[in-house]
């Protein structure tokens, strides 16, 4: 797996791992925002509201009804039941019916529009929800006894005559009224008051008609509770206000295992991602310091110390294999050892060159000095005492005087040239050029010198025209270079043989001599810059730059220069261009 696909692989995974925690977390915000909305709901409507999410949450498997127990488990806590009736009027479905065995099996039509009706059955308070969701109407009864509608009923049973309290009565029904902080009121079928005891605070609040209902419905938005009794035979209405006690808030007993289980799973994300996240940091980290300390041995230069021995022990086992932690980095790590190297050997170039080039200023320091030495002694004897050298001795001084201007203008021109050299293509004048003619004219011109007159030379060549897209200036250079060195680094009496001609596509220049060759090590040497050769029996005139400039030259017209020489057997130079 390349570390592209390694790198992906661990960052999708801690992704995917901290968008589960994310979702998580989410969840559980949603799950708590609406448990809480939940609850205040059924706070607030208890039992009412409780009985609608009953309604809501239950389902059928195989014609059974199913609820779910935690329902079941609040029902019985509370001391309620809980009955489901089909549409023929028969209970199919009970919870906590075993304390109230009261309570029928079927319900007739009458039965359940006077529950529907007074919201009370015998001596339970009865709360109803109509349902459809199982393709057929069905009646939820959620009952339980009320203290308050007993004692009502009691009262109405004890005290009541023609649907009001009796006269003797009301002291003593005032009375008990008073110790629980109790009203009791009377109202006629038309809605008018007709008798009101107990504590007169309900009287200033002033109930309305859709508040008694809103009471009834929704009695925790209320600081009072209502039952009430309708006496059939006069038409009077006892309702009954009691004080609201604040319970214990109520849950939605699904919602709040979700939330809980949602709760712990976050938990354990979070548990595992410290760990995870702490591990992966060091993972990640060590690596990272390690590579800056790289970076720190490198800019000082240690380019053979990529790892230290402590470094070596944290990524390599004692046999030599990686550690799994590592082997993430490992191409990174294998960068760094062959960066390492390739610094380190351009470090070595760099110290060789410098040093050869060290030398080479010190040669050519050298080879200014001398002959400006001449130069200057000749120029002395010439000022003091012109009088007294004969014209002879002035011809020698000023022959010798020149010579050495000219080897230092030589000198100074391979100066020059070396650095257009460098400048590349953005020198060079290509056209198409005979390169027949050329070496002809190189030929004839060494030839036609009488200061060459104890070396031979000779041209092989194709009769008609060569041409190559070449600059000529360029090539007559290299030229000169080549023949200026056969003639500078042999003794009179050498034949130099220049030939011309086509091979394998290519056009190619030879220049062979049967002088002294060169040993092993200046044919190794050879192309380099500054180097003399190692025959100290030579002179050492020349700036050390021909050969180097004559491959330059070639380099440049996409050629290739090769030479062969061994000691006393003489020299060959072969040159090939692309036509």
């Amino acid at each position: 797996m390349k570390i592209q696909q390694r790198m992906a692989f661990h960052f999708t995974y801690q992704l995917i791992i901290y968008s589960i925690l994310i979702v998580a977390i989410t969840l559980i915000a949603c799950i708590v925002y609406f448990q809480n909305m939940t609850n205040n709901e059924i706070r607030r409507n208890f039992p009412v509201g409780a009985l609608q999410m009953i309604a809501q949450e239950a389902n059928t498997k195989d014609g059974t009804i199913k609820i779910s127990p935690e329902w079941d488990k609040l029902i019985k806590e509370k001391g309620m039941w809980l009955q489901i009736v089909n549409a023929d009027g028969e209970v199919i479905y009970t919870i906590n019916n075993g304390p109230h065995q009261s309570l029928p099996a079927s319900y007739s039509i009458a039965q359940l529009l006077d529950i529907q009706e007074t919201r009370a059955f015998g001596k339970y308070t009865v709360h109803t929800q109509l349902s459809f969701a199982f393709n057929e109407p069905a009646m939820y009864l959620l009952g339980y006894h009320s203290p308050a509608l007993e004692q009502l009923m009691d009262w109405f049973d004890t005290y009541g005559q023609q649907g009001v309290v009796r006269s003797e009565a009301v002291f003593l029904v005032d009375k008990r009224l008073r110790e629980t902080g109790s009203y009791l009121q009377v109202i006629d079928s038309s809605g008018q008051s007709v008798q009101s005891i107990g504590d007169h605070v309900y009287m200033q609040k002033s109930y309305r008609s859709l508040d008694i209902l809103a009471i009834q419905q929704s009695p925790d938005n209320y600081d009072t509770n209502i039952v009430t009794h309708r006496d059939k035979e006069s038409g009077m209405t006892w309702i009954l206000y009691t004080p609201n006690a604040d319970g214990g808030p109520l849950k939605h007993p699904v919602l709040d295992s979700a939330a809980r289980g949602l709760i712990w799973f976050t938990a354990l994300i979070l548990l595992l991602a410290v760990p995870i996240s702490i591990w992966h940091g060091k993972r990640y980290g060590q690596p990272l310091i390690m590579f800056a300390g790289w970076f720190e041995r490198m800019g000082l230069g240690q380019y053979n110390q990529v790892l230290t021995a402590k470094d070596k022990r944290k990524i390599f086992r004692r046999n030599g294999t990686m550690r799994i932690r590592y082997k993430l980095y490992k191409e990174v790590i294998e960068s760094f050892y062959q960066m390492a190297d390739k610094l380190a050997q351009t470090e070595k170039e760099r110290e060789r060159l410098e040093k050869t080039q060290a030398e080479w200023m010190s040669g050519i320091s050298h080879d200014l000095r001398t002959p400006l030495s001449t130069i200057q002694g000749y120029g002395y004897m010439l000022e003091s005492l012109p009088e007294q050298w004969s014209p002879e001795e002035m011809r020698i001084m000023g022959s010798t005087i020149r010579e050495k201007g000219d080897y230092m203008l030589e000198l100074i021109s391979d100066f020059s040239l070396v650095h257009q050299l460098k400048q590349g293509d953005s020198i060079m004048a290509i056209r198409e050029m005979d390169l027949v003619e050329l070496g002809r004219r190189s030929v004839l011109k060494y030839v036609n010198d009488a200061t060459m007159s104890e070396y031979q030379f000779h041209y092989v060549g194709e009769e008609g025209p060569l041409l190559v897209q070449a600059d000529e200036i360029w090539l007559q250079r290299l030229m000169d270079n080549l023949l200026s060195n056969a003639v500078k680094h042999n003794p009179p009496g050498v034949t130099i043989t220049v030939s011309i001609g086509r091979m394998n596509g290519k056009a190619y220049i030879r220049v062979i001599d049967n002088g002294k060759g060169m040993d092993e090590e200046t044919l190794h040497h050879l192309f380099n810059r500054y180097y003399r050769g190692t025959n100290t029996e030579e002179s050492t005139n020349g700036s050390g730059l021909g050969m180097s400039i004559a491959k330059s030259i070639v380099e440049a017209h996409d050629g290739e220069i090769k030479v062969q020489s061994k000691v006393r057997q003489g020299t060959r130079i072969e040159i090939l261009l692309p036509l």
